[in-house]
């Protein structure tokens, strides 16, 4: 796996999800959509490799902490 284009596109990600927040706002099924999707195709962009996996569950289990943070303050 080519680990430097793999963290490249973590990063891009990340900006997209910030991008897809601010279109969607994480409340919003469309949302959480563009996160399954996304990550999906990250994943299998680099054949399912365990790394790619483990760090897009990583990232979506960040991403719901967020939120359940987010909707207890609000």
């Amino acid at each position: 796996m080519d680990y430097k284009a793999f963290f490249w596109d973590m990063f891009l990600w990340t900006q997209g999800v910030n991008d897809a927040a601010r279109q969607f706002g994480m409340q919003s099924p469309d949302f959480w959509k563009w996160v399954a999707d996304s990550a999906g195709a990250i994943t299998k962009k680099y054949d399912d490799n365990r790394l790619a996996v483990m760090q897009m569950v990583m990232m979506i289990e960040w991403l719901e902490e967020v939120y359940e943070k987010q909707r207890q303050a609000g």
